[in-house]
């Protein structure tokens, strides 16, 4: 089942939620950082591309302990990332969330292997995919921003980058309106059981069409959060969006 099912984000925390141990000795090379900005509750987050081998450890461990959290297994993030890009959002050095972004290929995509009719159809259709997997956020996190912020930079790679078309995501069927809701995705195909794990799963689509009209929209609009009811007014101002394309350009 892609990871996207055990790594859809819980907002259950500790009264610490907005609190993180600082540890400098494990802040990312600025090299690998692509922004940085501060969440509602004044926290000091960046977002930086995973490559080095320190990075993809302290990643593969918050990937893994979410997981096994809610009852999977998770394979740690692979050292050759052709075609995939991992991005990890930091906080005092800590890794407090993370998702990678994995484009169409002759390997094929995760999602592939459960729903090989579904993307077959898609590409006959010239639809040029990408897929989001390995989605973790840390138990402690509360804020939408932070989401926000690693989602949109997925979605800049995607659109920015490789102009695809649409993204495609494999989740457990009680996270499908959370997606819908959250950043407008439509289920893709009927729900299937995922034999590497024995449990339900649900292919969806997100038009990045649709998205990039609700950046136009929404990107930068905090103040829009609570009438939207989405992740996009969390998604950042044109200018800094804008700046992270020039960083992601670099990698």
């Amino acid at each position: 089942m892609s990871p996207m099912v055990q790594a859809q984000p819980s907002f259950r925390s500790t009264p610490a939620a907005h609190q993180y141990h600082h540890d400098s000795s494990r802040a990312e090379p600025d090299s690998l950082q692509l922004t940085e900005f501060q969440d509602e509750f004044d926290n000091l987050l960046k977002i930086c591309v995973v490559k080095q081998h320190a990075q993809r450890r302290r990643t593969s461990a918050l990937i893994e302990r979410r997981y096994a959290w809610r009852g999977y297994s998770a394979t740690p993030l692979p050292t050759s990332s052709q075609g995939k890009m991992t991005f990890s959002a930091h906080c005092d050095g800590d890794t407090v969330a993370t998702i990678t972004a994995s484009l169409d290929s002759d390997d094929g995509l995760y999602v592939s292997a459960l729903y090989p009719d579904a993307v077959s159809q898609l590409r006959a259709e010239g639809r040029k995919l990408c897929e989001f997997t390995k989605l973790a956020v840390d138990e402690s996190i509360r804020s939408p921003s932070i989401l926000g912020a690693i989602f949109h930079v997925a979605c800049m790679y995607a659109i920015e980058m490789h102009r695809c078309t649409d993204v495609l995501i494999e989740v457990n069927p009680r996270h499908v309106r959370f997606y819908q809701r959250m950043l407008g995705f439509e289920q893709a195909a009927e729900e299937r059981l995922d034999p590497e794990v024995n449990a339900p799963a649900v292919l969806l689509k997100l038009d990045l069409r649709h998205c990039a009209q609700e950046i136009e929209r929404l990107g930068g609009r905090a103040e829009k959060a609570r009438a939207e009811r989405s992740f996009y007014p969390h998604f950042f101002a044109p200018d800094k969006a804008a700046e992270v394309v020039d960083r992601l350009r670099l990698h």
